[in-house]
């Protein structure tokens, strides 16, 4: 019997939407009573979607022009042909991806705004009751984000068939996700940044001390910046790698395959997910484990029944193995690194004891050398998957290493879950110290919240690397868009002047990229800083706890300076990527990317790990090691990790969108650029 995995795919994914909508009910109708945790919670709620309103106009008119660029000239310009129904499909399209990546986003915010509160009431029942609200809240956004992603590519496909139409369905949702996760890693660390300096250095007060103003910014910092932005963030990845491997595809007829491995990895997750539980005196962080690796399990097992079946190659099963045990060792790597029992948070934190200057060289040692593994790996799995599948014909080495950027991406809603599940449990920290639950329910909280750094510093790795396998399955679906243009199969020599001034320009992008968010972040938080200040120095009795601040004060100040500053750093990576193109031609485009591909992941991998590691190297001094909170030692970790916070939670995690994005636009452009180059 013919599977046709595509409509399998749509009902696969309308089963996550169900277990999705059962998981929000049942959050949702968990008790709170208690009044001034509730009015802490709707200060968050409103705030998240106060930027969030104001960040989606500006993308609005954003997707309003580029949909005008995408009529007018994609697949090719009107004016070359009679018939611009395929520019509709492509617009169309487009729209699409950017909607439901949006979409995700305010799902993602919707039900954390409301697990947080709900996790930190549930803590004075025990850490398994608490441990499952948040979970569960963060399996909403995980079964929802993958759940769009599957249903809209396979809609597309059935409709459609056309790679092109999928491509610029995957370009909407990248570059909603870019600015996205731009946006929110600017407001987030604008917040996070200020909050501790004032508060943690000046004042020698809590981290969530309701008497500091920038505390209510920095808890929605959480869900605008690590949910909404995340989120989008792996919709992007996930549909890319699909749009790659689907170029790839087509031409040998495998594209079946693809959804077959897409819907069976979300059946998985959704079991993972379903499973997962935390024993009365088990750690977060084994439970958190625990679900990836039986997701892990159940994928390979089920892949391998349906390959078997429907009879396809067995090599491309392998592949996808191989690019799963990928992500699996650079979520490993990224745990070694900024784990809080791990021996370089320790050395790190040794390090402050010797001033700041101490810290930040070690922190930033480490970051580069985390940088080999997860680089390695992603390399080695390239390698593997490409002489795989090598033998299978003409064409499968490439589909190898799509379908290897699909294997490791194949568990994205396990992983999402347990990304989510962070920035609630670190919201749920915040509620209950600022509304004095006690210190029974804070130690509950902060083994919850150690977990949630560790799984978001592992997320943030898994994303990392599964944008570079995707892109390197984008880079191959550029060349073969540019052969089915051409009928000229083109190779990329870096002894070309073409290739090696491509490449150079390419390198230099995810830096410039990065330069121009923390400039922002830097910015910003200077200007939340003075604000600080004024309210101590204006308000009488707020230092003394008498008086409450003005909290909406620094959300404007971090939503304004966000919204500002989310847009120049996007537009300039996409117009770079056709300034190259228009001058140099496919081959300089081609260096372009494989230069992006590789300062982005280096630098991307360095700045998250580093950041995570300074983070819990501060935490590693406030459970009383090197003097405790307080201590010389605990300041200079607090400004370890003010500088990790925007490597972290905004240029790192960014950079991977900043790549996939420029492949898109390669793609979708490769016509033109055939057409029109100087060169």
């Amino acid at each position: 019997m013919v599977i046709n995995w595509a409509v399998v795919a749509v009902g696969v994914s309308i089963l996550s939407y169900i277990i999705a909508a059962i998981f929000y009910y049942k959050v949702s109708k968990l008790p709170t009573g208690n009044e001034k945790i509730e009015k802490i919670g709707s200060y968050i709620r409103k705030g998240s979607f106060t930027f969030l309103k104001r960040e989606y106009k500006i993308l609005f008119c954003f997707a309003l022009i580029v949909s005008a660029i995408i009529f007018m000239f994609f697949p090719t310009p009107i004016w070359l042909q009679d018939n611009v129904l395929e520019n509709v499909q492509m617009v169309i399209a487009y729209i699409s991806g950017s909607v439901l990546s949006g979409l995700a986003g305010y799902i993602g915010i919707s039900i954390a705004t409301i697990a947080n509160v709900k996790s930190a009431i549930a803590a004075k029942m025990g850490l398994a009751k608490s441990f499952t609200a948040a979970f569960r809240g963060g399996a909403v956004m995980g079964m929802a984000v993958v759940g769009t992603t599957l249903i809209g590519a396979a809609m597309l496909y059935i409709f459609f068939g056309n790679s092109d139409i999928i491509l610029a369905f995957s370009f909407g949702a990248s570059s909603l996700a870019l600015f996205a996760k731009a946006g929110g890693g600017i407001f987030t660390k604008t917040a996070d940044i200020s909050a501790d300096l004032t508060g943690k250095v000046e004042l020698g007060i809590p981290e969530d001390d309701p008497r500091n103003p920038a505390v209510i910014a920095d808890n929605v910092g959480d869900n605008v910046g690590d949910v909404a932005g995340m989120g989008a963030d792996l919709f992007d990845s996930n549909i890319a790698a699909i749009a790659a491997a689907i170029v790839i595809a087509i031409p040998l007829g495998m594209v079946e395959l693809i959804f077959c491995f897409g819907s069976l990895g979300l059946l998985a997750s959704m079991i993972g997910v379903l499973l997962s539980r935390v024993g009365k005196k088990e750690k977060p962080s084994t439970a958190l484990n625990r679900g990836t690796y039986l997701t892990c399990f159940i994928f390979v097992v089920l892949t391998l029944a349906a390959v078997i079946y429907c009879g396809y190659p067995i090599q491309l099963w392998g592949a996808a193995v191989i690019g799963m045990i990928a992500g699996v060792v650079i979520g490993i790597t990224s745990n070694y690194f900024t784990g809080e029992d791990k021996k370089p948070v320790e050395q790190v934190a040794k390090s402050c004891e010797n001033g700041p200057a101490f810290t930040i060289l070690s922190g930033i040692s480490y970051g580069f050398l985390s940088t080999l593994p997860a680089l390695a790996g992603i390399g080695i799995a390239a390698i593997a998957s490409y002489f795989l599948c090598d033998g299978l014909g003409s064409g499968y080495a490439m589909m190898g290493i799509s379908i290897s950027a699909i294997g490791m991406l194949s568990i994205v809603g396990m992983i999402i879950s347990n990304d989510a599940y962070g920035p609630i449990v670190d919201n749920a920290r915040g509620i209950a110290e600022m509304g004095e639950l006690g210190d029974e329910v804070l130690e509950i909280t902060d083994q919850l919240d150690a977990a949630g750094n560790t799984t978001k510093a592992i997320t943030k790795g898994f994303a990392i690397g599964a944008a570079g396998l995707t892109v390197i399955a984008l880079l191959a679906a550029f060349r073969e868009i540019v052969f089915q243009q051409t009928g000229v199969l083109i190779g990329f020599d870096m002894m070309s002047p073409l290739v090696f001034f491509g490449a150079l320009v390419g390198a230099t992008i995810p830096a410039v990229f990065s330069a121009m968010l923390m400039f922002g972040v830097n910015k910003n938080s200077q200007v939340m800083v003075k604000e600080i200040h004024r309210q101590f120095e204006e308000i009488p009795g707020l230092k003394e706890g008498t008086a409450m601040p003005e909290y909406e004060k620094c959300i404007d100040i971090a939503t304004i300076g966000a919204i500002k500053q989310l847009v120049p750093a996007g537009i300039m990576a996409i117009v770079a990527t056709l300034i190259v193109g228009f001058v140099g031609g496919v081959q300089a485009v081609g260096g372009f990317l494989a230069g992006n591909i590789i300062s982005g992941l280096l630098l991307a991998m360095m700045m998250s790990n580093a950041g995570g590691l300074w983070d819990n190297a501060k935490k590693y001094i406030e459970a009383g090691h090197f003097g405790g909170k307080g201590s010389d030692a605990h300041k200079a970790a607090v400004i370890g990790d003010t500088v990790g916070d925007p490597f972290k939670d905004t240029a790192g995690p960014s950079i991977n969108t900043q790549i996939t994005v420029v492949s898109l636009v390669a793609s979708l452009a490769a016509t033109l650029f055939i057409q029109f180059s100087i060169f």
